[in-house]
Order: structure tokens, then C-alpha cells, then sequence
């Protein structure tokens, strides 16, 4: 199955377990972390309804790494799903979709410092400030605010013409006081929220799934959609990858890929001026660039790259392996020519990374 058809598999049966909130078993039996300095989080999805999901942490100076830090920090397991992870105010924010939980940790100890709980189907956090935050849902026509020194709820932008069982919001960056999304499932669009009345006010049309959102530092934001699938209703296209003036919210450039290719996971170097994607290979473009290289940066390796960062200190680039889905996955890390650096085990799908 190709990674584009998986996860919206997986993210199809997310619906049917909406059910209430996880309970977590407690180990008294923890340990004492102290990590200061730089490193990376590595969100391990786990395996859906397994509730197997888990943190790593690499230290790039050493070539350490540490697997199932939570667990071993705080003695309970993390949950179901490990979506994403963010830092603010000197906690790591760890999004556990199919949980319906953030967890707030030290990210030096990594013990847990609160958690906010009753979300659907939580996807990704972006913070405005020390009292609110926005969690994009999966399943749900809602973006939920919380309050994140509270670990609190405080209310809900709904999304307009958006139903529960049709939509989903993802990635969001910032510009100004305006917050943009992306509007993945039977989505084609990404929105425009005022921060000050929390209250979308525009929106723009997209390819079919917008799956990934970065802002670069010329203030350009790069989408790239998925296109759908074969027999899906609502349709189903090449995808393309777009670049967007955040200024003007109009769409500058699009570049269209073929029919069945699976472009996903954009991201951006330390300076912003890098652009890198997945597409069977690992691709890189300067953002100010008119066209898509003819040669990939990595080459595909026959195994399931699922992740991908770039160091923003170095420009090092870091590809996630998924290998089965079953077993523990691998991080490839490379020198921004190229050249493999190191590899490591981690847990198993890691997906996310979260640089400290």
C-alpha cells in the first residue's frame, strides 16, 4: 500500500473510535533524565488501536539514542497514535491523535507536566501566545482553542461549510495575526484565521488534499495536496505543489506532478530558503527556484521513507523509515550533501520530529 493510501486508511478508521478518553496504567518503576542542550524528539506513531505508540530522543553531538523516554520518565505508556510534537515555553507539546490527548512534558526530564485532554481527534498545535493555542482535529469542523497554562479547553472556530464527517484541519503557520490551515480530507482549501476574533475570515482553493504547510522567509507558503484516490468521491487528480504570498493570500506558482505520484511531508531548512519533500525519493529545491529539480537529493532505497526534518542548525537532513509498520522503524541522518552520517533504531512508524 502506498503511503498516501495508508494513512488515509488509518485516518478513515480514526472515526470509529471516538469514544471516550484512554485510560493510562502507571509503572512506579521510572527514571531520571537530564538532556540540556540540543537534540531531537521522535514521535513513533505505533500501530492504530495499539496503543503502542512512543517518544525517542536523539543527540546528534554523541550519536545517543534514547527510546521510550516517556514511558521510562513518567511510567505510563504514551497512548494511540503519536501525531506531532511542538516546543513552547520550555515543554514539549506531544499530540496523541486517537488518545485525544496533548501531553505538556519537561523537555529535558521528560516528565510530564500536564496534559490537555476531551479532544476528538487532535492533529497539530500552534501557539499565539502564553494563554491560547489552536489544535487542528481530525473528523471534526472545528478548530479547538485551548488554553495552554490552564491545560484547558476555552472554546472552538468553527470552520464554515465543513461537516464532522467530511473535513479535517492539519498544518498551521503564522503570519501577522493571521493564522493559515490547511483543510486535508475531502478538502481542497486552506484557511485564513484572525487571531484577535479567532473567526476564519477567507479562504483559498487548492489542488484536492492539502497535506503539508510551511512558510518560508521570503513569506511564501508551500502546500503540496495529495490528489486524492483512485474511486474516492470526491474526486481524484495529480497532485501539485503550490507557492502561496502569504501577504496577498493568492497562489503565485504551481508545479503538477504525475498522476499517482505521492508528494508529502514539506519541509524547510533553518534558514528558509531550502525546500525538501517526499516523493518515493528525497527532494530538494532552492524556494526561489522555477522548477522541480530533474535528479531527487536521496535516491529511493526501497523501503518506506515516512518522515522527514532538516536540522535547522546545520542543515543535516533526517528521513524516517518506516520499514513494515510493524517492526521498529529507522532514521537515516545525512550531511546536507547528501552523505550518510548515521542510522539509528527508534520505535515503531516514526513519523514526527521536533527539534530542541
Amino acid at each position: 500500500m502506498t503511503r498516501k493510501l495508508l494513512l488515509f486508511s488509518v485516518l478513515f478508521l480514526a472515526v470509529l473510535s471516538l469514544t471516550g478518553c484512554m485510560e493510562w496504567d502507571y509503572d512506579n518503576d521510572t527514571e531520571n533524565f537530564d538532556t540540556a542542550g540540543s537534540g531531537l524528539f521522535i514521535c513513533n506513531e505505533g500501530n492504530f488501536q495499539y496503543g503502542n505508540a512512543t517518544l525517542s530522543y536523539y543527540n546528534p553531538a554523541t550519536n545517543q539514542v534514547l527510546n521510550e523516554v516517556f514511558f521510562r520518565a513518567n511510567g505510563m505508556k504514551l497512548g494511540d497514535v503519536a501525531q506531532s510534537m511542538s516546543i513552547y515555553d520550555n515543554k514539549g507539546w506531544i499530540v496523541v491523535n486517537n488518545s485525544h490527548v496533548i501531553f505538556a512534558i519537561d523537555i529535558n526530564t521528560f516528565k510530564e507536566a500536564g496534559r490537555i485532554e476531551n479532544l476528538t481527534s487532535p492533529r497539530y498545535i500552534h501557539f499565539i501566545n502564553e494563554n491560547k493555542a489552536y489544535v487542528t482535529q481530525l473528523w471534526d469542523n472545528r478548530i479547538f482553542i485551548v488554553n495552554p497554562e490552564k491545560y484547558e479547553i476555552t472554546g472552538y472556530i468553527r470552520v464554515p461549510d465543513m461537516t464532522m464527517e467530511s473535513g479535517s484541519t492539519e498544518q498551521m503557520v503564522q503570519y501577522g495575526k493571521y493564522v493559515y490551515c490547511n483543510c486535508w480530507s475531502y478538502q481542497n482549501r486552506i484557511i485564513k484565521i484572525d487571531t484577535e476574533t479567532d473567526q476564519v475570515v477567507g479562504e483559498l482553493k487548492v489542488g484536492i488534499q492539502p497535506t503539508s504547510l510551511v512558510l518560508d522567509k521570503y513569506n511564501k507558503m508551500w502546500t503540496v495536496t495529495d490528489g486524492g484516490y483512485e474511486g474516492s468521491p470526491y474526486g481524484y487528480e495529480a497532485p501539485s505543489l503550490y507557492r502561496i504570498d502569504a501577504e496577498s493570500f493568492t497562489i503565485e506558482k504551481q508545479w503538477k506532478f504525475k498522476l499517482g505520484a505521492a508528494p508529502s511531508e514539506v519541509q524547510l531548512n533553518g534558514a528558509r530558503d531550502k525546500l525538501y519533500w517526499i516523493d518515493d525519493d528525497i527532494w530538494c529545491m532552492d524556494v526561489t527556484a522555477d522548477r522541480i529539480p530533474a535528479r531527487p537529493f536521496l535516491e529511493y532505497r526501497d523501503t518506506k521513507y515516512y518522515g522527514l526534518t532538516v536540522n535547522p542548525a546545520n542543515g543535516e537532513v533526517y528521513v524516517a523509515d518506516a520499514i513494515d509498520y510493524q517492526q521498529q522503524g529507522m532514521i537515516y541522518r545525512y550531511s546536507p550533501e547528501g552523505k550518510l552520517i548515521d542510522e539509528f533504531y527508534v520505535g515503531i512508524t516514526p513519523g514526527a520530529f521536533c527539534w530542541k
